[in-house]
């Protein structure tokens, strides 16, 4: 339990969650998106994004006013609502997608400090998972530190990284071009427009992942009410910055010339703009909003199997916090996490792209049960007065929950076997954290879940062998 010089205020959970949404998505969108998908797709996939992430924002803040005790967020919705079993699989995603998340970061870091020192590659040649694995480890003792000292480090980085940003918005607006704008509206040559938008969609996903950043910590808010407004204010932000990130790029910019910019994409933008000191300013916000990102979710993807093994979903050795508060055993064993997939990625030469790409998907369980657990809760009318209307909780559930079960559509088959192959190693936590606890293991329709993501796993791991699917 966090002590009250450890609890965090309204503006700090503000910055955690701009901080988490703005990591390294904002600096590459406009090569990621124009490469998939015409003008007239990218606009429909922001729509679609920005209101279903706005229903989900509105979910979390109603969740948080009706079920504060559930300090837990993101995880205890799954678990309180649908059970042990489904809130395990809630809590694994959200863990996953976190630290590889981080995995993505640190790859696109040294990528953008190759703009500076060419050694560095890609972002994932012996040099830089050398130099990854020291700034994830530098995270990893900040965080040690406590919430507190964190936060207000991610605070400072989420400041500085908005500038570039603000500076790119500001220039783009004065090289508005309408012609560019129409240049390949429809996105011909880049197939069927609903497949546009549908190929956008991890994209946006992976821009918007951190949405929840102040649900999770909110059993270390100050106020629980600011949990619900500082969520709805960061994503409002944050949407306006992509879509004018967006949109202005593509009005600059001829469309043939940004498609085939490097990441990040918004850096090299400026300097066909401006010249090259465009990209270095760009590149030095980069670099710090990913390591201000890199402490933001280390913080969440700590937070949430300390919360969980507290719970009894996890083994108990996950509980353990030091004198500062911090879950240690949960911090030592994520980034041991990203160590791994970090020397996993010099051998298979993943890239930021497939990392995202997978981080986008894991959290998808998540953000879908959290719908589906306030759309429970409004038909049961649980936390409801007496004459208490439902109707507008019934149509942000409904239309949020649509649009979760749409992501996992929009996903792919790759991907998701790829993800359950990952969410069949977390069964090892759980089957050991429930006999820990002398419980059952499995109740019910569980056993039908259990089967489903078992099999699943191994024909994707099938799959991987036989070169079908891949991670690099």
């Amino acid at each position: 339990m966090a002590t009250k010089d450890q609890k965090v205020g309204f503006v700090a959970l503000t910055a955690i969650i701009i901080g988490s949404m703005i990591g390294g998505g904002a600096f590459n969108l406009p090569a990621e998106m124009s490469g998939h998908a015409g003008t007239l797709a990218v606009i429909v996939a922001w729509i679609i994004t920005g209101v279903g992430m706005i229903f989900l924002a509105l979910i979390y803040q109603n969740l948080t006013k009706r079920k504060p005790e559930l300090g837990g967020g993101i995880y205890s919705y799954a678990k309180e609502g649908f059970g042990h079993y489904l809130g395990f699989n809630s809590a694994w995603g959200y863990w996953l997608s976190a630290f590889i998340g981080n995995v993505a970061y640190a790859i696109l870091l040294f990528n953008t400090i190759a703009f500076f020192f060419p050694i560095f590659g890609n972002g994932s040649n012996l040099y830089s998972i050398i130099g990854c694995s020291i700034i994830v480890w530098g995270v990893h003792f900040i965080a040690l530190k406590g919430v507190k000292s964190a936060t207000l480090i991610n605070t400072i980085t989420t400041i500085c990284r908005l500038i570039p940003l603000f500076l790119f918005i500001v220039i783009m607006v004065f090289c508005f071009n309408i012609k560019d704008i129409s240049f390949n509206f429809l996105g011909s040559g880049l197939g069927g427009f609903f497949s546009q938008v549908k190929s956008t969609m991890m994209i946006t996903v992976w821009c918007f992942i951190g949405i929840e950043g102040a649900v999770v910590l909110s059993g270390k808010a100050e106020k629980m009410k600011d949990v619900g407004r500082a969520t709805v204010i960061g994503l409002i932000f944050t949407l306006v910055v992509y879509v004018l990130i967006s949109v202005l790029t593509i009005a600059a910019i001829p469309r043939e010339v940004f498609i085939k910019m490097p990441n990040p994409s918004v850096a090299y933008a400026l300097q066909y703009v401006v010249g090259t000191w465009g990209a270095i300013v760009i590149n030095i916000g980069l670099i710090i909003s990913l390591f201000g990102a890199l402490l933001g979710w280390t913080l969440l993807a700590s937070e949430v199997p300390f919360v969980a093994a507290m719970d009894g979903v996890l083994p108990k050795f996950f509980t353990k916090v030091n004198k500062n508060g911090a879950p240690y055993v949960s911090l030592w064993i994520t980034n041991s996490a990203i160590e791994v997939f970090l020397i996993i990625s010099l051998f298979s030469h993943s890239t930021y792209m497939i990392m995202f790409f997978v981080a986008s998907v894991t959290i998808l369980p998540p953000y879908l049960f959290s719908s589906l657990y306030g759309l429970k809760i409004a038909i049961l009318r649980d936390s409801y007065k007496k004459n208490e209307s439902i109707i507008k909780d019934l149509i942000i559930t409904i239309v949020s929950s649509i649009y979760g079960i749409w992501l996992i559509y929009a996903a792919g088959l790759s991907l998701l076997l790829i993800s359950t192959i990952l969410f069949a190693i977390g069964l090892i936590f759980y089957i050991y954290a429930r006999i820990e606890r002398k419980k059952k293991v499995f109740v019910k329709a569980e056993w039908i879940l259990f089967w489903l993501i078992l099999i699943c796993a191994i024909y994707g791991v099938f799959m991987l062998l036989a070169g079908k699917i891949a991670l690099g």
